[in-house]
C-alpha cells in the first residue's frame, strides 16, 4: 500500500484531489480523518499541515506527498522530486509599501523583512550581498509593514489583490512555485510499482487537458483535404461507412483551435460532427 501525504486544507489540497478524481482513484471525501483509504486504487492519503509534508515523506512516514515547491526548498528534507505537478502555482516575490521609490535590491540593505520563508530569503540575499534583517513570522506577513514591524515583505504572490488590499507593491520576484510530487529515496519495488500506474494515469489527465475528442462523417473524396487541416495528436482515424462514398473521421483537437478547424470541416463537406472532453475517455 502506497501512502501519499496532502494537504489538510486550502486551494493545495482541492488541486490534489481533483487529480486523483481525475485519475479516477476514490477516496471518500465525508471521513475526514487522518488516514483515509482509497475504495478502488492501493493508497491511503495521509492528511497534514503543508510544513509537515516534506519531513514525513523524507523520514518515511509517507511514501510520497504533494507540496508547493516553496515549501519543499524550505524545509530542505532529503527527498527526492518525482514530478512537476502544474498546478497550485503561485510565486515568491519582495514587496514594499506602494508610497516608496524603489531604486533596486539596493534598497533592502539594512531594513527589516517579514516572512515566513526565512530560509529562502536569506539564501537569494546571500547571493546577491544585500544585508537586511529577517524577521520571521507565521501568520499575515503582508499587515507587517503597516504596523511597523518591517520596512518590505517576502510572501507568496497569487493574484497580487492581497498585497493592493495593504497598500504594497510586488517590485521584486524571487522564485516561481507550483505543486511537486516528492518522494522517500528507499520505497520497495511493490510501492514503485503503484507509483508508476499513479504516474502514467496522472500524465494521461494531464494530456487530456484542454483537448477534444472528434467524430464527424465525411465525403471519402474530401479525406486528403480534411486530414490536412487536423492537427491532432497523430493522422486521424478513418473508418469505412454502409455508404461507400462517406467515411468516419476520429482525430483530436486542441481546444486552443477547435472552433477555427470545426469551421474548415464544414465548409468541407464533414456532417454530424460530434465531441467529447478527452479526458472523459482516458481510462
Amino acid at each position: 500500500m502506497l501512502r501519499i501525504a496532502v494537504q489538510s486544507k486550502g486551494r493545495l489540497f482541492d488541486d490534489t484531489m481533483n487529480l486523483l478524481a481525475e485519475a479516477d482513484i476514490k477516496v471518500s471525501a465525508s471521513k475526514r480523518t487522518l488516514l483515509v483509504q482509497s475504495s478502488n486504487f492501493p493508497l491511503e492519503i495521509l492528511y497534514l499541515r503543508d510544513d509537515d509534508i516534506p519531513q514525513s515523506v523524507a523520514s518515511g512516514v509517507a511514501d510520497i506527498g504533494v507540496v508547493g515547491e516553496n515549501e519543499f526548498l524550505e524545509r530542505d528534507e532529503n527527498a527526492q522530486i518525482i514530478s512537476r505537478l502544474g498546478f497550485s502555482k503561485c510565486r515568491l516575490s519582495l514587496a514594499i509599501p506602494k508610497e516608496i521609490n524603489y531604486t533596486g535590491l539596493e534598497w533592502f540593505n539594512g531594513k527589516k523583512i517579514a516572512t515566513s520563508y526565512p530560509g529562502i530569503l536569506r539564501k537569494f540575499m546571500k547571493q546577491h550581498n544585500i544585508n537586511a534583517e529577517v524577521h520571521v513570522i507565521t501568520g499575515s506577513v503582508e499587515i507587517s509593514p503597516g504596523i511597523g514591524l518591517a520596512d518590505g515583505i517576502f510572501d507568496i504572490v497569487s493574484s497580487g489583490s492581497t498585497l493592493v488590499s495593504n497598500n504594497l507593491h510586488e517590485v521584486e520576484l524571487v522564485m516561481k512555485s507550483e505543486a511537486l510530487l516528492i518522494g522517500n529515496w528507499n520505497m520497495d519495488e511493490e510501492k514503485h510499482q503503484t507509483l508508476n500506474e499513479m504516474l502514467f494515469r496522472f500524465e494521461a489527465v494531464r494530456s487530456a487537458q484542454d483537448k477534444k475528442y472528434v467524430m464527424m462523417n465525411a465525403p471519402k473524396d474530401k479525406i486528403k483535404e480534411i486530414a490536412a487541416v487536423l492537427p491532432g495528436i497523430k493522422s486521424p482515424t478513418i473508418i469505412p461507412l454502409a455508404d461507400e462514398n462517406w467515411c468516419s473521421i476520429h482525430t483530436v483537437l486542441d481546444e486552443k483551435c477547435f472552433w477555427e478547424i470545426i469551421g474548415k470541416l464544414k465548409e468541407l463537406g464533414a456532417q454530424g460532427i460530434l465531441v467529447t472532453p478527452i479526458e472523459k475517455m482516458i481510462l
